[in-house]
């Protein structure tokens, strides 16, 4: 039995932060400007699927994530 950490499939925005090594600021920026998919639970809660968002960051951006 292998003990593998699995990543979830969605995390909140400074767990997203975290992962990309970038900011709350610049994750709030990258929302305002539609960058990055998101599912609004509520109005003050988003979550993230963090490959869906290094994709698209790639797409936009042409580059990989500073934390992977």
């Amino acid at each position: 039995m292998t003990t593998e950490a699995i990543e979830p499939l969605f995390v909140r925005k400074a767990e997203l932060a975290r992962l990309l090594g970038v900011s709350l600021r610049t994750v709030d920026n990258w929302l305002a400007r539609r960058l990055i998919p998101y599912v609004a639970v509520s109005s003050r809660l988003h979550l993230f699927n963090v490959q869906e968002v290094e994709e698209a960051l790639r797409k936009q951006f042409g580059v990989e994530a500073a934390g992977r």
